[in-house]
Protein backbone atom coordinates (compact mmCIF):
# COMPACT_ATOMS: atom_id res chain seq x y z
CA UNK A 1 0.00 0.00 0.00
CA UNK A 2 0.99 3.68 -0.56
CA UNK A 3 0.40 6.86 2.13
CA UNK A 4 0.50 10.41 1.39
CA UNK A 5 0.79 11.39 4.98
CA UNK A 6 0.01 15.51 5.87
CA UNK A 7 1.42 17.33 8.67
CA UNK A 8 0.58 20.28 10.13
CA UNK A 9 2.21 23.80 9.24
CA UNK A 10 3.87 24.93 12.45
CA UNK A 11 6.14 21.95 13.20
CA UNK A 12 8.93 19.63 12.28
CA UNK A 13 8.24 15.95 12.14
CA UNK A 14 11.21 15.21 15.20
CA UNK A 15 10.72 14.54 18.22
CA UNK A 16 11.90 17.85 19.50
CA UNK A 17 8.36 19.09 18.61
CA UNK A 18 7.06 15.93 21.03
CA UNK A 19 4.47 18.31 22.71
CA UNK A 20 2.65 18.48 19.72
CA UNK A 21 0.21 14.87 20.06
CA UNK A 22 -0.22 15.17 16.38
CA UNK A 23 3.25 15.58 15.06
CA UNK A 24 4.13 12.75 17.25
CA UNK A 25 1.48 10.86 15.73
CA UNK A 26 2.61 11.73 11.88
CA UNK A 27 6.21 10.84 12.82
CA UNK A 28 5.45 7.71 14.51
CA UNK A 29 2.64 6.61 11.95
CA UNK A 30 5.07 6.96 9.04
CA UNK A 31 7.59 4.47 10.97
CA UNK A 32 4.83 1.98 11.42
CA UNK A 33 3.30 2.11 7.96
CA UNK A 34 7.08 1.77 6.62
CA UNK A 35 7.99 -1.16 9.05
CA UNK A 36 5.35 -3.08 7.73
CA UNK A 37 6.92 -2.65 3.91
CA UNK A 38 4.48 0.13 2.84
CA UNK A 39 5.58 2.99 0.85
CA UNK A 40 4.93 6.66 2.61
CA UNK A 41 5.22 9.74 1.34
CA UNK A 42 5.38 12.46 3.86
CA UNK A 43 4.50 16.13 3.44
CA UNK A 44 6.10 18.20 6.22
CA UNK A 45 8.38 21.26 7.29
CA UNK A 46 12.07 21.55 6.69
CA UNK A 47 13.26 18.99 9.06
CA UNK A 48 12.42 15.30 9.93
CA UNK A 49 12.95 12.07 12.11
CA UNK A 50 10.07 10.53 10.18
CA UNK A 51 10.95 7.04 8.29
CA UNK A 52 9.82 7.64 4.53
CA UNK A 53 10.00 6.19 1.44
CA UNK A 54 9.87 10.19 0.31
CA UNK A 55 10.24 13.58 2.13
CA UNK A 56 8.54 16.49 0.48
CA UNK A 57 8.96 19.91 2.27
CA UNK A 58 6.23 22.02 1.68
CA UNK A 59 6.71 24.64 4.31
CA UNK A 60 9.99 26.75 5.10
CA UNK A 61 11.36 27.24 8.51
CA UNK A 62 11.15 30.91 7.63
CA UNK A 63 7.13 31.29 6.39
CA UNK A 64 6.76 29.45 9.75
CA UNK A 65 8.70 31.83 11.61
CA UNK A 66 6.75 34.47 10.02
CA UNK A 67 3.49 33.11 10.69
CA UNK A 68 4.39 31.89 14.30
CA UNK A 69 7.67 33.32 15.17
CA UNK A 70 5.77 35.86 17.87
CA UNK A 71 4.97 32.42 19.71
CA UNK A 72 7.16 30.71 22.80
CA UNK A 73 6.09 27.02 21.82
CA UNK A 74 7.92 26.87 25.85
CA UNK A 75 4.68 28.76 26.80
CA UNK A 76 1.97 29.27 24.29
CA UNK A 77 -0.81 26.76 22.56
CA UNK A 78 -1.36 27.36 19.42
CA UNK A 79 -4.05 30.03 18.84
CA UNK A 80 -7.77 29.17 18.89
CA UNK A 81 -7.70 31.50 15.45
CA UNK A 82 -4.93 29.30 13.71
CA UNK A 83 -7.30 26.53 12.97
CA UNK A 84 -9.48 28.70 10.39
CA UNK A 85 -9.32 27.25 7.57
CA UNK A 86 -8.27 30.15 5.48
CA UNK A 87 -5.48 31.05 7.22
CA UNK A 88 -2.20 31.50 5.11
CA UNK A 89 -0.48 28.68 6.85
CA UNK A 90 -3.48 26.05 5.60
CA UNK A 91 -3.61 27.48 2.16
CA UNK A 92 -0.23 27.37 1.23
CA UNK A 93 0.84 24.29 2.87
CA UNK A 94 -2.44 22.40 1.53
CA UNK A 95 -2.25 24.22 -1.85
CA UNK A 96 1.75 22.59 -1.98
CA UNK A 97 0.52 19.49 -0.71
CA UNK A 98 -2.01 18.98 -3.19
CA UNK A 99 0.81 19.62 -6.14
CA UNK A 100 2.99 17.26 -4.69
CA UNK A 101 0.91 15.10 -4.09
CA UNK A 102 -0.58 15.20 -8.14
CA UNK A 103 3.17 14.43 -8.88
CA UNK A 104 3.36 11.46 -7.06
CA UNK A 105 -0.34 9.54 -6.06
CA UNK A 106 -1.41 6.20 -8.19
CA UNK A 107 -5.17 5.05 -8.05
CA UNK A 108 -5.31 3.00 -5.36
CA UNK A 109 -2.99 5.43 -2.83
CA UNK A 110 -4.33 6.47 0.29
CA UNK A 111 -4.90 10.58 1.03
CA UNK A 112 -3.53 10.45 5.24
CA UNK A 113 -4.98 13.85 6.70
CA UNK A 114 -4.57 14.97 10.26
CA UNK A 115 -6.58 17.83 11.02
CA UNK A 116 -10.31 17.66 9.19
CA UNK A 117 -11.67 20.25 8.09
CA UNK A 118 -7.99 22.28 8.04
CA UNK A 119 -6.84 19.36 5.22
CA UNK A 120 -10.24 19.89 3.91
CA UNK A 121 -8.71 21.53 0.79
CA UNK A 122 -6.66 18.48 0.22
CA UNK A 123 -9.67 15.96 0.92
CA UNK A 124 -11.64 17.79 -1.72
CA UNK A 125 -8.74 17.70 -4.41
CA UNK A 126 -8.42 14.19 -4.86
CA UNK A 127 -12.36 12.65 -4.85
CA UNK A 128 -11.24 9.88 -6.58
CA UNK A 129 -8.88 8.81 -4.07
CA UNK A 130 -9.29 6.93 -0.51
CA UNK A 131 -8.86 9.74 1.75
CA UNK A 132 -8.61 8.50 5.61
CA UNK A 133 -8.65 11.08 8.82
CA UNK A 134 -6.82 8.73 10.36
CA UNK A 135 -6.64 9.93 14.13
CA UNK A 136 -9.15 11.96 15.16
CA UNK A 137 -8.75 13.65 18.30
CA UNK A 138 -10.72 16.47 17.13
CA UNK A 139 -14.48 17.41 16.55
CA UNK A 140 -14.34 19.31 13.49
CA UNK A 141 -14.28 15.86 10.81
CA UNK A 142 -14.43 16.12 7.45
CA UNK A 143 -13.86 12.85 5.69
CA UNK A 144 -15.53 9.42 4.74
CA UNK A 145 -13.15 7.24 6.02
CA UNK A 146 -12.37 8.20 10.12
CA UNK A 147 -9.96 6.88 12.83
CA UNK A 148 -11.10 7.55 15.92
CA UNK A 149 -9.09 7.61 18.95
CA UNK A 150 -11.07 5.87 21.23
CA UNK A 151 -14.95 5.26 21.64
CA UNK A 152 -15.43 7.58 23.66
CA UNK A 153 -14.63 10.37 21.07
CA UNK A 154 -16.38 8.64 18.78
CA UNK A 155 -19.27 8.57 19.93
CA UNK A 156 -18.72 12.58 21.28
CA UNK A 157 -18.35 13.15 17.63
CA UNK A 158 -21.38 11.33 15.99
CA UNK A 159 -23.61 13.34 19.02
CA UNK A 160 -22.27 16.81 17.58
CA UNK A 161 -23.24 15.44 14.16
CA UNK A 162 -26.56 13.94 15.44
CA UNK A 163 -25.31 10.95 13.74
CA UNK A 164 -27.58 8.02 15.74
CA UNK A 165 -25.96 5.49 13.42
CA UNK A 166 -22.48 3.36 12.84
CA UNK A 167 -20.34 3.59 10.13
CA UNK A 168 -18.50 0.42 8.54
CA UNK A 169 -15.95 3.47 7.46
CA UNK A 170 -15.37 4.49 11.01
CA UNK A 171 -12.85 2.48 13.10
CA UNK A 172 -11.28 3.25 16.78
CA UNK A 173 -7.84 2.67 17.13
CA UNK A 174 -5.70 4.36 20.27
CA UNK A 175 -3.19 6.34 19.78
CA UNK A 176 0.37 4.59 19.93
CA UNK A 177 3.64 4.70 21.79
CA UNK A 178 7.62 3.77 20.65
CA UNK A 179 8.44 1.14 23.83
CA UNK A 180 12.27 2.57 23.84
CA UNK A 181 11.47 5.72 24.90
CA UNK A 182 9.21 5.20 28.06
CA UNK A 183 11.57 2.40 30.64
CA UNK A 184 10.41 1.36 33.83
CA UNK A 185 10.65 3.79 36.83
CA UNK A 186 10.64 2.66 40.98
CA UNK A 187 8.30 5.80 41.61
CA UNK A 188 11.49 6.65 44.02
CA UNK A 189 11.23 10.11 43.19
CA UNK A 190 8.91 11.11 46.96
CA UNK A 191 6.62 13.40 44.31
CA UNK A 192 3.74 13.51 42.48
CA UNK A 193 3.51 14.74 38.54
CA UNK A 194 1.21 16.57 36.16
CA UNK A 195 2.20 16.75 32.71
CA UNK A 196 0.18 18.48 30.50
CA UNK A 197 -1.22 21.92 29.24
CA UNK A 198 -0.88 24.32 32.21
CA UNK A 199 -4.85 25.25 31.88
CA UNK A 200 -8.01 25.19 34.00
CA UNK A 201 -9.66 22.33 31.83
CA UNK A 202 -6.29 19.85 32.30
CA UNK A 203 -7.37 20.09 35.78
CA UNK A 204 -3.75 21.10 37.23
CA UNK A 205 -5.28 23.22 40.71
CA UNK A 206 -6.68 19.54 41.38
CA UNK A 207 -3.46 17.62 41.44
CA UNK A 208 -1.77 21.32 43.63
CA UNK A 209 -5.07 20.70 45.92
CA UNK A 210 -4.91 17.15 46.78
CA UNK A 211 -0.95 17.48 47.22
CA UNK A 212 -1.44 20.27 49.38
CA UNK A 213 -3.76 18.73 51.45
CA UNK A 214 -1.55 15.18 51.99
CA UNK A 215 1.43 17.34 52.36
CA UNK A 216 3.16 16.12 49.14
CA UNK A 217 5.37 17.34 46.64
CA UNK A 218 4.13 17.92 42.97
CA UNK A 219 5.85 18.65 39.78
CA UNK A 220 4.06 20.72 37.19
CA UNK A 221 5.34 20.06 33.56
CA UNK A 222 4.14 20.94 30.16
CA UNK A 223 3.27 24.54 28.42
CA UNK A 224 1.02 27.31 29.28
CA UNK A 225 2.48 27.93 32.77
CA UNK A 226 4.11 30.95 34.15
CA UNK A 227 5.81 31.77 37.77
CA UNK A 228 3.99 35.08 39.43
CA UNK A 229 6.10 36.91 42.07
CA UNK A 230 4.24 35.82 44.60
CA UNK A 231 5.40 32.53 44.14
CA UNK A 232 2.42 31.32 42.81
CA UNK A 233 1.85 29.45 39.21
CA UNK A 234 -0.39 30.93 36.69
CA UNK A 235 -1.61 29.30 33.61
CA UNK A 236 -2.70 30.32 30.37
CA UNK A 237 -6.33 30.74 31.41
CA UNK A 238 -5.68 32.53 34.54
CA UNK A 239 -5.64 28.82 36.69
CA UNK A 240 -3.75 29.25 39.56
CA UNK A 241 -1.48 26.85 41.32
CA UNK A 242 0.54 26.97 44.50
CA UNK A 243 1.17 25.55 47.53
CA UNK A 244 4.49 22.67 47.06
CA UNK A 245 4.97 22.60 43.70
CA UNK A 246 7.87 22.72 41.19
CA UNK A 247 7.37 24.49 37.76
CA UNK A 248 9.93 22.73 35.17
CA UNK A 249 7.99 23.85 31.81
CA UNK A 250 8.09 21.58 28.89
CA UNK A 251 9.96 18.25 28.83
CA UNK A 252 11.95 16.02 25.70
CA UNK A 253 12.02 12.77 26.03
CA UNK A 254 14.43 11.58 27.80
CA UNK A 255 13.18 14.37 30.81
CA UNK A 256 9.66 13.33 30.20
CA UNK A 257 10.89 9.45 31.07
CA UNK A 258 12.67 10.23 33.82
CA UNK A 259 10.25 12.41 35.60
CA UNK A 260 7.23 10.10 34.85
CA UNK A 261 9.40 7.29 36.08
CA UNK A 262 10.03 8.75 39.24
CA UNK A 263 6.91 9.98 40.27
CA UNK A 264 4.80 8.19 42.68
CA UNK A 265 2.07 9.08 40.38
CA UNK A 266 0.80 11.04 37.65
CA UNK A 267 -2.56 13.37 37.94
CA UNK A 268 -4.51 13.85 34.97
CA UNK A 269 -7.50 15.32 35.84
CA UNK A 270 -9.54 16.25 33.03
CA UNK A 271 -12.39 17.83 32.89
CA UNK A 272 -13.27 17.77 29.46
CA UNK A 273 -14.44 14.48 27.75
CA UNK A 274 -10.68 13.58 26.95
CA UNK A 275 -10.23 12.26 23.00
CA UNK A 276 -7.29 9.64 24.46
CA UNK A 277 -4.86 11.89 27.32
CA UNK A 278 -1.71 10.06 25.89
CA UNK A 279 -0.07 11.17 28.79
CA UNK A 280 -1.94 8.87 30.80
CA UNK A 281 -0.30 5.84 28.69
CA UNK A 282 2.81 7.19 29.10
CA UNK A 283 3.01 7.44 32.57
CA UNK A 284 1.64 3.34 32.63
CA UNK A 285 4.74 2.45 30.40
CA UNK A 286 7.03 3.59 33.30
CA UNK A 287 4.90 1.83 35.41
CA UNK A 288 3.53 5.32 37.27
CA UNK A 289 -0.12 4.74 38.15
CA UNK A 290 -2.30 7.22 37.15
CA UNK A 291 -4.90 9.59 39.08
CA UNK A 292 -7.58 10.90 36.49
CA UNK A 293 -11.16 11.32 36.00
CA UNK A 294 -13.71 9.06 35.13
CA UNK A 295 -15.19 10.15 31.42
CA UNK A 296 -13.79 9.84 27.98
CA UNK A 297 -10.73 7.66 26.70
CA UNK A 298 -9.81 7.23 30.89
CA UNK A 299 -12.64 4.63 30.58
CA UNK A 300 -11.12 2.71 27.73
CA UNK A 301 -7.19 2.69 28.83
CA UNK A 302 -6.48 2.92 33.05
CA UNK A 303 -7.80 0.00 34.93
CA UNK A 304 -9.49 1.36 38.24
CA UNK A 305 -7.48 0.11 40.93
CA UNK A 306 -5.28 -1.81 38.58
CA UNK A 307 -3.08 0.60 36.74
CA UNK A 308 -4.64 3.80 38.26
CA UNK A 309 -7.57 5.50 40.05
CA UNK A 310 -10.90 7.02 38.00
CA UNK A 311 -12.21 9.49 40.48
CA UNK A 312 -15.39 11.93 40.41
CA UNK A 313 -14.56 13.88 43.84
CA UNK A 314 -11.83 15.62 45.40
CA UNK A 315 -12.03 13.09 48.49
CA UNK A 316 -12.10 10.53 45.66
CA UNK A 317 -8.72 12.20 44.07
CA UNK A 318 -7.11 12.51 47.89
CA UNK A 319 -7.64 8.71 48.51
CA UNK A 320 -6.71 7.31 45.27
CA UNK A 321 -3.24 9.72 45.79
CA UNK A 322 -2.51 7.74 49.02
CA UNK A 323 -3.10 4.12 47.09
CA UNK A 324 -1.80 4.56 44.19
CA UNK A 325 1.94 4.22 45.28
CA UNK A 326 0.95 0.96 46.29
CA UNK A 327 0.30 -0.62 42.87
CA UNK A 328 1.88 -3.09 40.54
CA UNK A 329 4.10 -0.88 38.62
CA UNK A 330 5.33 -3.53 36.35
CA UNK A 331 2.01 -4.97 35.31
CA UNK A 332 0.94 -1.58 34.98
CA UNK A 333 3.67 -1.20 32.31
CA UNK A 334 3.04 -4.70 31.33
CA UNK A 335 -0.85 -3.63 30.38
CA UNK A 336 0.00 -0.43 28.53
CA UNK A 337 2.49 -2.11 26.00
CA UNK A 338 -1.16 -2.92 24.00
CA UNK A 339 -0.44 0.79 23.36
CA UNK A 340 2.81 0.23 21.65
CA UNK A 341 3.54 0.64 17.82
CA UNK A 342 4.43 -2.77 17.40
CA UNK A 343 0.90 -3.65 18.59
CA UNK A 344 -1.24 -0.71 17.03
CA UNK A 345 0.10 -0.94 13.79
CA UNK A 346 -1.52 -4.04 13.15
CA UNK A 347 -5.02 -2.39 13.78
CA UNK A 348 -3.89 0.13 10.99
CA UNK A 349 -3.06 -2.97 8.85
CA UNK A 350 -6.51 -4.78 9.10
CA UNK A 351 -8.03 -1.03 8.76
CA UNK A 352 -6.34 0.27 5.34
CA UNK A 353 -7.15 -3.51 4.19
CA UNK A 354 -10.88 -3.35 4.69
CA UNK A 355 -11.78 -0.04 3.58
CA UNK A 356 -9.04 -0.81 0.48
CA UNK A 357 -11.38 -3.64 -0.49
CA UNK A 358 -14.62 -1.53 0.07
CA UNK A 359 -13.47 1.06 -2.11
Amino acid sequence: MRFHVVNLPHTQTTKKYSWCAYTEKVRKFCNMMMSLGHEVFLYAGEDNEAECTEFISVVSKEEQHEWFGHLNWELDLFPSDGWEIDKPWWRITNSRSIREISKRIEPTDFVCVIMGRCHAQIVDAFPEHVNVEWGIGYEGVYTINRVFESYAWMHHVYGIMRQSNGSSSDTVIPNFFELEDFALGDGGGDYYLFLGRVVLRKGPHIAAQICNEIDAKLIVAGQGGQVMPDGSLLGLDNVVIDGNYEYIGTVGPEQRNEVLGKAKAIFVPTIYIEPFGGVAVEAMLCGTPVICTDWGAFTETVIDEVTGFRCHTMEEFREAALLAPNLDREKIREYAKKFSTDNVRWQYEKYFNRIMLRS
